[in-house]
Formats: structure tokens, sequence, C-alpha cells
């Protein structure tokens, strides 16, 4: 039976270079959270540790500097960038509904990646090809 959170994470443009196997090791390092309507799940400018969201209920609004730029609903994710680089949060995200998230810290993914050079080596690469798509 497919599992969404695997699934879910073949879609993260930051880890659709690994394979299905390592993608199933990822998973099993998810928690839950959820949020009631109104609360922040994470604010701009806070430290990144929280690590990585994916939205599985509900509706989260994505503000940058007090302005609403963004909607995210069920099988959307954020705080990707957040699982490589210790920059503070870009943007505040708020629950607009009530939410439920699967969430990863910053931490669970860095020991997932230590534990294992071919995963540190395909997210380099997959890193890089972002990177050329972005300046193409």
């Amino acid at each position: 039976m497919p599992d969404p959170i695997v699934d879910t994470l073949g879609t993260v443009p930051l880890l659709a270079g690994l394979d299905q196997q390592q993608r199933e090791r990822l998973a099993q390092t998810f928690g839950e959270r959820a949020f009631q309507a109104g609360a922040i799940v994470v604010r701009q400018g806070d430290d990144p540790s929280e690590g990585f969201f994916i939205v599985t209920e509900g509706e989260v609004a994505v503000s940058v500097d007090g302005r609403e730029v963004s909607r995210l609903g069920p099988g959307s994710y954020f705080g990707e960038i957040a699982l490589i680089s210790d920059r503070l949060r870009t943007a505040t995200v708020t629950a607009a509904t009530d939410v439920r998230c699967l969430t990863m810290l910053l931490t669970d993914f860095r020991a997932f990646v230590r534990g294992d050079p071919d995963i540190a080596w395909r997210l380099l690469e997959h890193v890089d090809l972002l990177l050329i798509r972005d300046r193409g």
C-alpha cells in the first residue's frame, strides 16, 4: 500500500533525488502536530530547528514581512530550505484553519544524511541541478 508521506517526499524538489527506500527511511523520522486556526506554525526570523512541514489537513497562510503571499493545503510542504541551511525563517506560516502537519526536525534530517554518504551525495547532486535551473 502506498505511503502518503513517502509519496509526498518524492514531490519535494530537494528530496526528489532520493530513491524509494531512502524516502521510506526518511519518512520514519516524521512526527505529527496539530495547530488551531490562527496559530503561528513558524515565524519569520526564527531559527530553523523546527525543520520541515507537510500539511495533511487544513490550510496555512504564508506571509512575508506581514503580507500574505500564498496559501497551502493538504500535500503542500514548507521549510525544506531549513533542512540544509541555518538561515532564519524567511516567512511566517499561520494556520488559516485547524491544521494537521507532519513534521521533521532539522536534527533528525541531519542525522539521516550523516548516516549514509550516498544520501548526502544524492542531495548535493540535486541541489546542483536546482541551482543550474534557477540560473538558466
